[in-house]
């Protein structure tokens, strides 16, 4: 705790560790402004913030240099239309869905959606019909959402209007998006897809493509009608910048514009536009040799980190191969304790999951980060086998925190209830839930409004509480929100 320091007190102090991120965002730190040429944002940021004075556009009747980055974006991703975002992702799902649904309409959605997803079709009135996620069994993850599964949903759901996807998940795993786009335009819905891990897709499709083996990833290459990217998780602008690309004919422009005009901050930070502009300027510029080179850099610890006893690392046919996932068990380090051994050495990650560290890469991460990471991880498991003479024949034994998507049990759904109340969290079994329940990270609800709770679902949540995970919808007295009985 630091209960004596400010925010800026502590990002000072955590600035003067001059640490090794691992996760969002993507740009790093200042090291990649300058070393591209952009020392006048950082130097001058504070006189940039300013408001829609003349000249200065107007992010929600866009005329002007708003409109310019705007088309930058459009341009670099192929799309028929670009937003920015200046409210991250959240915002442009929850305009996606209002967009594409009305009250009472039914939506096919991956039950590992971020919240913002539930959160829009709330706001839209929209009834979900939940399509799963496949597991990952060797790591205890979630893996993809198969076409299969979205096409029996949209059976069970005749008339349902889109389509809501997480691709790539926290994990890095993508979905089959071409596939999944034809069986959503068969059935006559909208496929959204929340790309906000995978903004960066679009280029290494492009880029990387000679070492990707030609497989694509990025849903505005595959047939999705509206996509989300959080540019600020893997590219180069600041938090909470982000972008909504329109794909298709199938969307309503100026029913979106209308939408994110609703939800978005009427005060748009110039500073945080600003950032969005240079980093499609960068894309532009440098795109080539920065995505390039990110990607030789990440093969380069991918071979490295082969060699490294003990140590499992996830690849898949699937995997946007930017997210690093890790996992010590068969030298008796789970993931809790391999982020502490990590952070002892500088080196700052994303998430935990049970036994499995998730390293999030970005644009801004040099050769020397993914050297200090494999070297920091041989040294680990060095250290690990003196203590643990015959740790190579450990399986790591249970999953001590899984990955919350393999909690989620198919609960009843009810109706979402209007009168509510607080009760006590090991009293809530058999009652339906009137207030989200998310782990975050990753920010997918555990247990959603209208889903009747049960008591295994609610030990876990009351669990990862205990060992300090943060869980919304859990109260400081221990409890949650039910319907009132």
């Amino acid at each position: 705790m630091n209960d004596n320091m400010g925010v800026a007190g502590f990002l000072k102090k955590h600035a003067l560790l001059e640490p090794v991120s691992f996760h969002m965002p993507g740009h790093k730190g200042a090291d990649l402004y300058r070393a591209e040429g952009y020392e006048d944002f950082l130097e001058e940021s504070m006189n940039w913030d300013i408001t829609e004075i003349p000249g200065a556009d107007n992010l929600f009747q866009t005329e002007g240099v708003i409109l310019h980055t705007m088309n930058r974006y459009k341009e670099l991703y192929g799309s028929k239309a670009t937003y920015l975002l200046v409210n991250g992702s959240s915002t442009g799902v929850i305009a996606a869905v209002m967009t594409a649904i009305s009250p009472g309409d039914t939506v096919v959605m991956a039950r590992n959606c971020h919240k913002s997803a539930f959160n829009g079709l709330g706001l839209a009135g929209g009834r979900p019909v939940y399509a799963y996620p496949e597991m990952i069994e060797d790591f205890g993850i979630t893996g993809e959402v198969s076409a299969a599964e979205i096409e029996k949903k949209l059976a069970e759901a005749p008339g349902a209007k889109a389509v809501i996807v997480t691709s790539p998940n926290y994990y890095g795993v993508c979905s089959d998006i071409s596939a999944i786009a034809d069986v959503t335009h068969r059935a006559g819905a909208v496929l959204i897809v929340d790309q906000a891990h995978g903004a960066h897709l679009k280029f290494f499709d492009e880029y990387a493509a000679e070492h990707a083996e030609g497989r694509k990833l990025a849903a505005e290459n595959l047939g999705a009608d509206i996509v989300i990217n959080s540019t600020h998780k893997t590219l180069a602008t600041l938090t909470q910048t982000a972008i909504v690309n329109i794909c298709s004919d199938r969307v309503d422009l100026y029913d979106l514009e209308d939408k994110l005009q609703l939800i978005e901050s009427s005060s748009p930070s110039y500073v945080l536009m600003a950032s969005l502009d240079i980093n499609a300027d960068l894309l532009e510029k440098s795109g080539h040799r920065l995505i390039t080179g990110w990607e030789e850099n990440l093969e380069h610890f991918y071979e490295g980190a082969a060699t490294i006893d003990g140590l499992k690392v996830l690849r898949h046919p699937l995997l946007d191969k930017s997210k690093i996932n890790l996992d010590m068990s068969a030298l008796g380090i789970d993931g809790l304790t391999l982020e502490e051994k990590l952070m002892e050495k500088g080196i700052f990650v994303e998430l935990v999951t049970g036994n499995i560290v998730m390293c999030m890469s970005g644009i801004g991460n040099s050769r020397s980060d993914f050297t200090k990471l494999r070297a920091a991880l041989r040294s680990i498991a060095e250290e690990a086998k003196k203590d643990l003479p015959f740790a190579d024949q450990n399986d790591g034994g249970e999953f001590s925190h899984p990955d919350v998507a393999t909690a989620v049990r198919r609960m009843p759904i009810m109706d979402i209830p209007t009168a509510k109340e607080r009760v006590p969290i090991e009293k809530a079994a058999g009652r339906v839930c009137a207030l989200s329940i998310i782990p975050y990270p990753p920010g997918v609800p555990l247990i959603c409004p209208g889903e009747v709770m049960d008591a295994d679902t609610l030990a876990y949540a009351a669990e990862i509480r205990r060992k300090g995970e943060k869980v919304m919808g859990i109260d400081d007295q221990g409890r949650v929100v039910v319907g009132k009985q």
